[in-house]
């Protein structure tokens, strides 16, 4: 008996489990699993720092003809159902919209995904030498593991900001030619006393020291000759010099692109798949979306990593002064209770990762309610910690609606949680929209070693994000 006439007679007894979606795909759309794979790891591949991802984003977005906000304030043009709108905020953020047939006091559909994902950061002043190496002192962003990133190769990415306002954009590491860099690590017969620490202290934030250059400069006049020599070379290559650190945005991020993995290729190993999984899939499914009821939106925000703080993070009021300008362009006009009605009325998807159940280490996890690789995106009602501290918990309603819409559209999906309850926990953005009014949800992509230098996920779970996404995004 085939698998889905088992869960059916499952549910004829009141029942009810989740199963692998690859199993409930006919043979044309599992093709699409695999052809939307390809775009996402394009996508990665040429996104490994935010304001890459937003390159990324605003280039597409013009493609399907999105126009800029402030191109239409300037114009003077109003707006009107169908058109597409889009906000860039410091080249780290963007938030897209397709206008809808009612007006944006009746509320938006959102989805909203960040483009950040844990690294290293250069501190202001990295570069030194010691010992006949040239190094850069980093100070890690987000939650990581520092042990994973030692002997891991390594490339630079980001930019410097001159004093004369130009820009100078680094990308190192990626390209078959290009040098490696790394963090090295103790050697075995010496490594006595780091073995004896706890994992999380076997290698410290401030031993993250990224190994840059080896080759002195011939000068006897000169003490830091290795460190002379890659600056030389960063002058002589990019016009930069020490002192353009201070104002600089430089991220160390692995090396390589995204890969195929396992003998099946159903599962794809990157960097970032949190939470660019869930932003590519948003992406694409606001591209899809025209002429809807409601104004859709898609928003791509930064800083989620280390607290949604900032200009660039959800804590900031980018988004609500965005929804802010669209009003005054709208026929009712701008008033303050129509936009606190916009958000009110909204409902919004936080598109953002969870940690699927890893069968070799089961024990923090309740696999009863936990979400499984290929079992399709994950509707969680709430995250947090412990006792749902931290979490948006949405409504029974809303979670019943989103259940609903997922049926009738073919999208398979879960329900997950993100590990036992005292065993930890982690938040997302939704708390922040959900505290403007709107209602809230989190959904997205089950993902294993998340925060890890490289991540794993299977292409028909973001296969079904997207396709939930755009459901959602052109729901009535």
């Amino acid at each position: 008996m085939k698998n889905r006439d088992v869960e059916a007679k499952y549910r004829e007894k009141g029942f009810y489990s989740f199963s692998s979606a690859w199993e409930k795909i006919q043979e044309e759309e599992r093709k699409q699993v695999f052809a939307l794979a390809e775009d996402y790891k394009l996508f990665l591949d040429n996104g490994k720092i935010e304001r890459e991802c937003v390159e990324q984003i605003v280039s597409m977005a013009r493609v399907a003809g999105f126009v800029d906000l402030e191109e239409m304030i300037q114009a003077g043009r109003r707006l009107e159902p169908g058109i597409k709108v889009m906000v860039v905020n410091r080249n780290k953020a963007v938030a897209l919209f397709v206008i809808g047939k009612k007006s944006l006091s009746e509320g938006l559909y959102i989805v909203g995904s960040h483009i950040d994902s844990p690294r290293l950061d250069l501190k202001p002043q990295p570069l030194y030498e010691d010992s006949g190496l040239a190094l850069l002192k980093t100070h890690y962003y987000g939650g990581i593991k520092k042990y994973q990133w030692a002997t891991l190769p390594l490339a630079i990415h980001g930019v410097f900001a001159k004093k004369d306002g130009s820009i100078v954009h680094l990308n190192i590491g990626e390209r078959e030619d290009d040098p490696l860099f790394v963090i090295s690590d103790i050697l075995p017969h010496l490594g006595k006393a780091q073995a004896s620490k706890t994992m999380s202290e076997g290698i410290s934030g401030e031993n993250l020291n990224v190994i840059l250059g080896h080759i002195p400069v011939k000068d006897d006049d000169i003490k830091e000759k290795v460190k002379l020599g890659v600056l030389q070379i960063l002058t002589a290559k990019y016009g930069v010099d020490e002192a353009d650190f201070t104002s600089a945005e430089i991220e160390i991020v692995p090396a390589g692109r995204s890969r195929d993995a396992g003998l099946d290729r159903g599962l794809i190993l990157a960097y970032g798949h949190d939470d660019r999984s869930c932003a590519f899939a948003s992406l694409r499914a606001i591209l899809d979306v025209e002429h809807p009821v409601y104004t859709a939106s898609a928003l791509f925000v930064d800083k989620e990593e280390i607290g949604s703080m900032g200009s660039t993070g959800m804590e900031s009021v980018f988004y609500e002064n965005t929804v802010a300008e669209l009003l005054a362009l709208e026929g009712e006009g701008y008033s303050e209770i129509n936009l606190r009605r916009a958000f009110s009325h909204s409902r919004v998807l936080s598109a953002d990762v969870d940690g699927a159940f890893d069968p070799t280490y089961p024990e923090p996890f309740d696999k009863r309610n936990a979400s499984f690789m290929g079992n399709g995106v994950v509707v969680q009602k709430y995250t947090g910690s412990r006792g749902k501290y931290g979490s948006n918990d949405a409504s029974a309603e809303f979670v019943a609606s989103i259940r609903a819409l997922y049926d009738e559209n073919n999208v398979v999906w879960q329900t997950g949680e993100l590990g036992k309850v005292d065993e930890g926990g982690g938040g997302t953005i939704a708390y922040i929209l959900a505290n403007r009014g709107a209602d809230v949800i989190d959904c997205g992509v089950p993902v294993l070693s998340m925060h890890a230098p490289w991540e794993l996920i299977s292409k028909v779970d973001l296969y079904m994000a997207w396709k939930g996404y755009r459901a959602f995004l052109q729901s009535k």
